[in-house]
């Protein structure tokens, strides 16, 4: 297996992993969505709410605020020594105190643990007039995407095989190249020339296009092209490197399962 990263930021990421298949390409986004641990806010305490929303409804939006995610520190709380109960090890506090007038920003957020704090700081929750308060207590605990949204580092997942257009006996009509919506098709001299396999979408539309069948497009099923983007819990890296160990562990516990069959 050979990886190429083509784009890398801290929260988008786009890689071509060639010896490859569909189906493996697949777990590892499916990791990504669901498997791999993140904090989000589980439980709200308000005492005083002046403002125009319900206190159900600033719950709710407290909930979906990402959060950066230090698993090293903490737990999954079935998998921690309380039992789930709660302590130090599987969740932390959160506070919002302010008061008008003021929009109120995911920012204002205060964290007991510095590791762990809003992962954008311009998140809007509410707009406060003069005279409204808000304050409230929050507790933090790791979940899957697999039980809630809230919990899910990956975002906009997916994946396709690299595109395969061979081109012969080209007469440079240009049909083909005005039918391409990507416009990575180019004339040169006596033939169609494609400049960026990476972005075709194989639509097809420039196969159709040509009257004598010179230019074929296909998938090279053996090379996939993942792009995903991270919610801001884990940069791009740290989610891709985590759903892979992840993948490993469960492969290796399925190899042991089969191992001790008869």
């Amino acid at each position: 297996m050979e990886i190429d990263v083509i784009e890398l930021s801290d929260n988008k990421a786009k890689i071509i992993i060639k010896d490859t298949t569909n189906a493996f390409v697949n777990s590892l986004r499916r990791m990504m969505l669901s498997e791999v641990p993140t904090f989000a806010i589980d439980d709200v305490n308000i005492y005083d709410n002046t403002s125009v929303l319900f206190d159900e409804q600033i719950a709710l939006r407290l909930g979906l605020i990402p959060l950066k995610t230090d698993l090293k520190s903490y737990n999954l709380p079935e998998e921690c020594s309380c039992n789930g109960q709660g302590c130090t090890l599987c969740q932390l506090s959160l506070t919002l105190s302010v008061e008008g007038p003021k929009m109120v920003y995911s920012g204002d957020i205060i964290s007991s643990d510095p590791n762990v704090y809003p992962a954008d700081p311009k998140i809007p929750i509410i707009e406060l007039k003069e005279g409204q308060k808000l304050f409230l207590e929050a507790v933090a605990i790791l979940g899957l995407g697999k039980n809630h949204a809230k919990w899910q580092a990956g975002v906009a997942c997916g994946y396709k095989n690299l595109s395969k257009i061979t081109i012969t006996n080209c007469d440079a009509c240009g049909m083909c190249a005005e039918a391409c919506p990507q416009n990575i098709i180019e004339l040169q001299c006596t033939t169609a020339v494609v400049t960026d396999p990476l972005k075709c979408t194989l639509c097809k539309l420039c196969e159709d296009a040509c009257d004598i069948d010179a230019i074929t497009v296909d998938q090279d099923e053996s090379v996939v092209i993942l792009g995903f983007e991270s919610d801001g819990s884990y940069t791009a890296k740290e989610l891709i490197i985590e759903a892979s160990n992840i993948l490993q562990e469960k492969a290796s516990t399925l190899k042991q399962t089969l191992q001790t069959l008869q």
